[in-house]
């Protein structure tokens, strides 16, 4: 019995996160400095990562930035309606992880650790903890 292969090439598994964390970037209105950012990487290099046929690689810490966003784009999505859902991650937080910032500043300043924790914190809003 033959088992389909369903294991992504690295080129493949970067291609689909660019390109979803490039709709995710677009709909909450991100500047270029800012989805740039968010992902750790220079300006230049996210205007040529997020169109198609980019061929450079991600870290593994680019990854996971982008996995956690895309998380946190969901968990919004799912928790709030549409308006508040795109600009929650944009305007500014009175929450214990924000301190009245932007959840995408304490983001950007955190760096995954931080990204993560946010994260986490909209999963625990979202399950009711």
């Amino acid at each position: 019995m033959l088992v389909a292969e369903t294991t992504r090439s690295p080129a493949q598994t970067n291609a689909v996160a660019l390109k979803a964390y490039a709709r995710v970037a677009e709909a909450w209105g991100l500047s270029l400095k800012e989805a740039a950012a968010l992902a750790d990487m220079s300006e230049s290099t996210w205007k040529r990562a997020r169109k198609p046929g980019f061929t450079g690689e991600l870290t593994k810490d680019q990854l996971l930035r982008l996995s956690a966003v895309i998380g946190i784009y969901k968990s919004l999505e799912l928790y709030f309606s549409e308006p508040l859902a795109r600009g929650w991650f944009t305007r500014p937080n009175t929450g214990p992880l924000f301190g009245g910032s932007r959840p995408v500043d304490t983001a950007i300043e955190g760096g995954l650790p931080q990204i993560i924790a946010v994260r986490t914190y909209l999963d625990a809003l979202r399950g009711g903890a």
